[in-house]
This record gives structure tokens, C-alpha cells and sequence, in this order.
């Protein structure tokens, strides 16, 4: 039955700990299903909605961008899509290109990478390759639970730290603590810097927001064994939510400079494209007293609509409320001694390791 672009969860499915239960079709398809009364008065049988993982044969490992209001050139995938099932995540979007719901499959219906490692060393080993810092972490999260099994992103770390490869990695998952043998020898080479996002300190709204990502606790905690490896750690407040999460910058910075980070960051919500009525659902269904004030605050801070793409306004907003944001952050960074601005990773020392077979140099 074709009904529009919304789909709605099927009869008898049911979804617990996720970000949405909407999954509305993607936006490059011409058609769309949605669940219709058969007319027959049956119970359906109740079950759950699964994460379903498949496997992608990677073409390429490095994908490249010539954004010019971000601090990397290139970065890796692992995954695409992500269990976390952040609301906000401004990610969702790029289902669409798999032919999957920015929506419920986003979380669901997930696409591993093995063997992408391989593809990197190959990719590395180039002779024209120049060496610059590859992030991870900045679409989906590479250290999300599938990574426990697959172990997709400990294939890419090992290739990066056999290359003396400059490293930046963005996350929420704790399972980064699985790789400190790779990671505290990069970080001691100047090689390694990780990004920890907290977006709130009360764990009943993470819950709501990030339902599978690491409670607030837990990732102050991941800050602190990352800092005793030796390991420097940027916290992230991201995204700030304007009238639900804002009034938590200075408390996040104190707890994470107390965990040991050495830097910090912070982001504007952004609500792109299939985001945006996403997130507005849930802060009916979940905020409802709030909903008004958040999407108000919004749009204050972005010349009126729910986002704007344009380059070097799409991270932090404008307008009065937006700037009020960046002062408060400037003022609390320097009140707890931490950086906005951490020294460049080291490229120096990148070189392709000997293979067997390869002749042996002179000198």
C-alpha cells in the first residue's frame, strides 16, 4: 500500500532501547509501505526489533573531503549506521544511500566492513600517498557493540599503528578500552588523540536520547583509564541542545577536566534533512513541555529554520543565543584548564613497514 513517504513500525513489532520507532522511507525512493489493516480481527505476535548486521566488501578504506569548516581531509567508515541510536544524530541522513530508513533501520539494519584493513594497507602503500590525520568516528561510531564480535575498527588500528600513522577517533563506546595496547604506544608517539562526546550528565535523558550508547558515567569513566594510559582525550560536548542540554556545559567541562581530559570541544545540534522531524517526534513524545522552547531556541539560532547547511554556520549556529553558547563554553574551558586548540599529531614518523619478500635497503 503506498501512502506517502511515512512507514510505521509493521503489526506485532515492537521497539525497546531505541532512538525512534519511526522509518520513514528513504528519500531517493520513489515509493513507499506502510502498514495497512488486512481486515482480519487476529492477534499479531508480539517480537522485537532486531539488529541485523550485514557484511560489505570494501572498495576503498580512505574517503576524502574538502570541507572547509572541519580539521581532517580523510577519514574511515567501519560501519555505517549505528546501534548507539543517538535521536540527534546528524548521520541518519546517509542511510538514504543504501536504499534504508534514516529512521529505525539507521539503528537497526547495520553494515560492517571486514577486510577494510587490507584495503587500507594497500591504499598506504601507495607511492603518492601523503600522510595526514585520518578520523574515525565522525559519521558512525566506531566502537559501537557490533565492534565487540567484528572488530572491524581494531583491523584499521593495527595497519594505522604499523605505519606510524597520525590517528584522530571520535567516540561514545567503551570498548575503545579494548585497544589501549595499539593506542598508549601511538599516543606516546604523538600519533593518537580521541574525542569522548558527552552530551548530558543526567542518565535518565542519555537513556532517552543516546538509548545504546555508554551512560554519562561510563564515558567519564572511559576519559579516565584513556588519560592514565597516557592517552589525550578531548571531551565533546555534542551536539548542544539549545533549552534541553545547554545549562549543563560548565557541569560536563568540570567533570570531564576532573577525569582527566585535556581538551574540549563543542557542537550545535543539527538536524539535517530526515533529522529534523525525527528529533521533533521524540521531544513531543519524550519532552513534551519542553518541545516548544527546544525547537524555538532552534531555529533562534539558525536564521529561523530547523537547520542550516551553510559552511562555517552549521557547527555552531548565529544569532544571539548561539554566540551567548560559545562565550559560556570559552569562559568555562579556561575556568577548568582545558584546551580548545590541542598540538598537531605527529606525521613524521610515518613509514611503510617491510613485507616479506621486499628487497632489503643499503642503508
Amino acid at each position: 500500500m503506498e501512502t506517502g513517504k511515512d512507514r510505521a513500525l509493521l503489526p506485532g513489532l515492537r521497539a525497546r532501547a531505541r532512538g525512534t520507532e519511526r522509518n520513514e522511507t528513504g528519500r531517493y525512493e520513489p515509493r513507499a509501505v506502510v502498514p495497512a489493516d488486512d481486515g482480519w480481527d487476529l492477534p499479531e505476535e508480539e517480537r522485537l526489533v532486531a539488529t541485523e548486521l550485514r557484511h560489505e566488501r570494501a572498495r576503498s578504506a580512505l574517503s576524502y573531503n574538502k570541507s572547509p569548516d572541519i580539521p581532517f581531509d580523510r577519514s574511515i567508515n567501519p560501519y555505517r549506521g549505528c546501534e548507539h541510536g543517538c535521536i540527534y544524530c546528524f548521520a541518519r541522513p546517509t542511510h538514504a544511500y543504501l536504499n534504508l530508513s534514516p529512521g529505525l533501520d539507521f539503528e537497526t539494519r547495520l553494515v560492517a566492513r571486514p577486510g577494510i584493513g587490507a584495503v587500507l594497507e594497500r591504499e598506504l602503500r601507495k607511492p603518492g600517498y601523503r600522510v595526514a590525520t585520518v578520523a574515525i568516528g565522525t559519521n558512525t561510531d566506531p566502537y559501537q557493540p557490533c565492534e565487540a564480535k567484528e572488530r572491524v575498527m581494531r583491523e584499521v588500528v593495527e595497519v594505522l599503528s604499523a605505519f606510524n600513522h597520525p590517528l584522530a577517533i571520535t567516540t561514545k563506546g567503551t570498548l575503545i578500552e579494548r585497544d589501549l595496547d595499539l593506542l598508549a604506544p601511538m599516543a606516546e608517539k604523538g600519533l593518537l588523540r580521541v574525542g569522548v562526546s558527552v552530551t548530558t550528565l543526567d542518565p535518565a535523558l542519555s537513556r532517552s536520547m543516546e538509548p545504546r550508547a555508554a551512560a554519562p558515567a561510563r564515558r567519564l569513566e572511559v576519559i579516565r583509564r584513556l588519560t592514565a594510559a597516557g592517552v589525550t582525550v578531548r571531551v565533546m560536548v555534542a551536539p548542544v541542545v539549545p533549552g534541553l542540554t545547554d545549562h549543563e556545559i560548565e557541569p560536563i567541562l568540570a567533570a570531564a577536566a576532573e577525569a582527566g581530559a585535556k581538551g574540549a570541544s563543542w557542537i550545535m545540534l543539527r538536524l539535517p534533512l530526515e533529522v529534523a522531524p525525527l528529533f521533533r517526534d521524540w521531544l513531543e513524545a519524550k519532552q513534551p513541555l519542553r518541545a516548544a522552547k527546544v525547537m524555538a531556541r532552534v531555529r533562534e539560532a539558525r536564521g529561523g529554520k530547523d537547520y542550516d547547511a551553510e559552511w562555517g554556520k552549521r557547527m555552531r549556529g548565529e544569532g544571539v543565543f548561539a554566540g551567548v553558547i560559545g562565550q559560556r563554553f570559552k569562559l568555562a574551558v579556561a575556568r577548568y584548564g582545558l584546551a580548545q586548540d590541542l598540538p598537531a599529531l605527529r606525521s613524521d614518523l610515518f613509514a611503510r613497514p617491510p613485507r616479506a619478500g621486499d628487497q632489503l635497503a643499503l642503508f
